[in-house]
């Protein structure tokens, strides 16, 4: 592994894309759009309430025929009812 440059491999810069330069913003590392997650234009955001959640988990646990997808729902459906005190 002497003769590899593997480890020497940069990613590349990118900017905001636009034509005349990256305004308001440094360059960044090509990566995740993660950096966006959580902003919005809206001005009110309604969450789901835990009630909702579970009735939306439940449905989906009647409705799949999927194996890991049913274990992930009895796993979150059994943790609300654990904090609940009703399991």
């Amino acid at each position: 592994m002497t003769n590899s440059n593997l480890s020497k491999i940069r990613p590349k810069l990118r900017t905001t894309g636009r034509v005349s330069g990256n305004f308001g913003r440094n360059k960044v590392v090509s990566g995740s759009p993660i950096n966006d997650l959580g902003i919005t234009k809206v001005e009110v955001v309604k969450c789901a309430t835990q009630d909702e959640y579970l009735a939306r988990l439940w449905y989906a646990f009647d409705n799949t025929d999927d194996d890991k997808l049913r274990l992930f729902l009895h796993q979150e459906i059994r943790k609300i009812h654990i904090q609940r005190g009703t399991w």
